[in-house]
């Protein structure tokens, strides 16, 4: 089976040695000293489920030199999905289907938008992994898991053989759950919530502590639950309760993506996260003060670090 990583970071890079270590053919999209390293040294997996090297590496940075795909693994940041769903559409054949892996919830319409929406899967990865050298991917926590499954809520064979390609690869699991959209929608509202605690500047164990830090990752979990549910998605009950208690089993020195970017001056995945509740609330009708305070108050600092001011 063929597959493409589009954006070897520390989702894509993980998943796809996986799959290259269970024998699939998997071709590497990567850039810069990434791609140099990995042509010259194999992609390099440093994780406490095992290590693993993928020498010799298939590695382009043109993905037109990809050739037509089964699956496509979108690996990129969230906000970089549109531009990359656009750049892989060569590789994209009557067949292929195109897996997001991205912490935002917008990617599915954008890959639709990109390469139709036929090609478009619904998926979520939960892993800490990153990127910390060239060709160096390290998995720090969390059991690798992807949910994957039909936007139309249906089972399909090809989900079930994306499924079968991951049974042979070590250290990942594969869930297909009934609705990928409640899916979805349960990791973004944590992920989107705890990453606000990029307002703080403090790792999550001190803002979640506090009883009027704690409030505003509650009342964040509880704006996106109320989106969620006007846009015909029927999150469970506990959804905040669990989210909340999935927070307080974090290490306390622990920090989410969006606030590493946002401390050291990268672009981040502010837009994504907060900035699409705060759109996606608007047009549903459903206010949401705490994602709105929290995109405005990094708004600056987000458009300073894209040279934006």
């Amino acid at each position: 089976m063929r597959f493409a990583v589009m954006g070897t970071g520390g989702a894509g890079g993980y998943f796809g040695a996986r799959l290259a270590e269970a024998g699939h053919d998997v071709t590497f999209v990567a850039r810069g000293a990434h791609l140099a390293a990995i042509r010259e040294h194999g992609l390099r997996v440093e994780s406490v489920k095992g290590d693993v090297t993928v020498k010799p590496a298939n590695a382009t940075g043109d993905p037109a030199m990809v050739g037509v795909v089964d699956y496509v693994l979108l690996g990129v940041k969230a906000w970089q999905v549109a531009e990359a769903a656009r750049a892989i559409a060569p590789a994209v054949g009557p067949e292929t289907a195109v897996l997001p892996l991205q912490n935002g919830i917008e990617a599915p319409d954008q890959i639709a938008s990109a390469v139709g929406r036929e090609h478009a899967l619904g998926g979520t990865a939960k892993i800490i992994s990153f990127l910390v050298a060239p060709g160096h991917i390290k998995h720090t926590g969390a059991d690798p898991t992807l949910e994957i499954g039909e936007l139309d809520r249906t089972a399909s064979a090809r989900v079930e053989r994306l499924k079968q390609a991951f049974a042979k690869a070590t250290a990942v699991t594969v869930v297909l759950p009934p609705d990928i959209l409640v899916a979805m929608w349960t990791k973004f509202l944590f992920i989107a919530s705890a990453s606000g605690s990029a307002v703080s500047r403090v790792p999550l164990g001190p803002m979640r502590e506090p009883p009027e830090t704690r409030q505003l990752v509650t009342s964040a979990m509880q704006e996106i639950e109320r989106v969620a549910r006007a846009r015909g998605i029927e999150l469970a009950p506990d959804a905040v309760a669990g989210a909340m208690a999935f927070l307080d089993s974090l290490p306390a020195t622990g920090t989410t993506s969006m606030q590493r970017d946002v401390a050291e001056g990268r672009p981040s995945e502010l837009e994504s996260l907060s900035g699409a509740v705060t759109r996606l609330g608007i047009a549903s009708g459903v206010a949401t003060p705490t994602h709105t305070f929290v995109h405005h108050a990094l708004l600056p600092l987000e458009r300073r670090a894209r040279g934006l001011g």
